[in-house]
């Protein structure tokens, strides 16, 4: 159904200048004519991926991790067709998932999949322990003794497969004056943080360590191609890489004398680069990338092709420069601002209302571009993230050669809401 190893990328040879040359999405007016002609026939709204734009994000990301192996992870995609397409890929190894009942449904079908956040989900876990095939193919991800206390309280060890764990480690970065720049993940932090908590996992009976994981959100998920923090973003990010390239070094170390591991894993779309030169790693994750939200539009390093895309219809016309459409209101998780507010992108230069933004069933859009707008029109958004417009669709249009030429359920078409 979706191929994306039929045609070599120009990424794929390394050929930049060839790269940015004739891709229809460097044309807007192309791209976006091209997207509203192929589902003219669809009634709105109507979200698709278009191939082309994937298969060079593909690409771009495996270029950009400079041959380390990039785990999948599902949430920023949620669309188990793109998913089975993008591991097809050489370069792509495995997946990430977000939780333990969506790992034990796509075990089905794969058999590495390491799971980015504890589970304390009993039910699933009692799945997962009941079935020697689903714990050889699933990682727990762990942080805490009580994560082990929780398992062996379903299931002592003896009476349940050996369980496959790894361990999540904080990649923030504290800074004097600063404090804690990232996200809220793991307690653990130092190499003997790390290996201390180690070591009560290797005693443990039943339990088998298997690998770690450290997300440098600070770097991956940050733009620091514009405004006027970029600077200091910049600067941020650079003693970041630094401090981290070193902390991992010392931890990779001490956890030679305590398990031999499978994978390191770091990294996210936002910091491949860095990722592929950090010698303590055997893997990257990303997923972001693959269809581009718009945060990813904030970066110098690279600039994904817009795949994923929604329409909505105009239904009113309340002033002569609004145009009102049915819905829009798929705001992305994160803090309250507005780059978590969906961006129209084609008619261009369309925006929302400061006091009304994007409305739950409605969404008036201001512009010049407003004003040749007709009741019946169609407006191009993109999200601000990857995975998070398949909860609202229960499916995307591929789009081909200028047509719709397959239809791709998300988690949510197949009958499945996760988170």
């Amino acid at each position: 159904m979706l191929d994306l190893t039929a045609e070599k990328s120009p990424l794929a040879e390394r050929d930049p200048a060839s790269a940015v040359r004739d891709v229809a999405w460097r044309n807007p007016g192309r791209y976006w004519r091209a997207l509203a002609e192929a589902t003219a026939h669809l009634p709105a709204p109507v979200a698709v991926i278009e191939r082309d734009a994937l298969r060079h994000n593909a690409m771009d990301l495996l270029v950009r991790a400079g041959g380390i192996p990039i785990r999948v992870a599902t949430k920023s995609v949620r669309v188990r067709a793109v998913l089975d397409a993008v591991l097809a890929i050489p370069g792509f190894r495995g997946i990430l998932a977000f939780t333990l009942a969506e790992a034990l449904w796509l075990a089905q079908d794969h058999d590495d999949i390491v799971l980015g956040y504890p589970s304390v989900d009993r039910a699933a876990l009692s799945t997962l322990l009941a079935d020697d095939a689903l714990a050889q193919r699933i990682t727990l991800m762990i942080d805490d003794p009580a994560h082990l206390d929780l398992i062996d309280s379903i299931a002592a060890p003896g009476q349940r497969p050996e369980v496959r764990v790894a361990i999540d480690v904080d990649a923030s970065l504290r800074a004097p004056g600063l404090g804690h720049i990232g996200v809220r993940r793991s307690p653990l932090f130092s190499a003997a943080d790390v290996a201390g908590f180690a070591r009560q996992v290797v005693r443990r009976p039943g339990f088998r360590l298997v690998g770690l994981q450290m997300y440098e959100a600070q770097i991956a998920g940050q733009g620091d191609a514009a405004g006027a923090d970029a600077p200091i973003i910049r600067l941020m990010q650079s003693r970041s890489r630094e401090e981290l390239r070193r902390r991992r070094a010392e931890i990779a170390d001490a956890m030679l004398d305590v398990a031999p591991l499978e994978f390191l894993n770091g990294g996210g779309t936002g910091s491949l680069e860095f990722t592929g030169t950090d010698e303590s790693l055997t893997e990257a994750t990303a997923g972001s990338g693959l269809l581009a939200g718009h945060l990813f539009d904030g970066y110098r390093s690279f600039q994904p092709a817009p795949a994923a895309a929604f329409a909505f219809d105009v239904v009113r016309r309340p002033a002569a420069d609004i145009a009102t459409v049915l819905g829009g209101g798929w705001i992305a998780s994160g803090p309250a601002v507005a780059s978590r507010q969906p961006e129209p992108v084609w008619p261009p230069r369309l925006r929302t209302l400061s006091r009304e933004a994007a409305g739950e069933v409605q969404t008036p859009l201001q512009g010049e571009a407003a004003r040749d707008l007709k009741i019946g029109d169609r407006v191009w958004f993109r999200h601000a993230k990857s995975g998070e417009p398949a909860e609202r669709i229960d499916r995307y249009h591929l789009v081909a050669d200028g047509a719709v030429v397959a239809e791709l359920p998300t988690y949510r078409g197949e009958g499945k809401a996760f988170l």
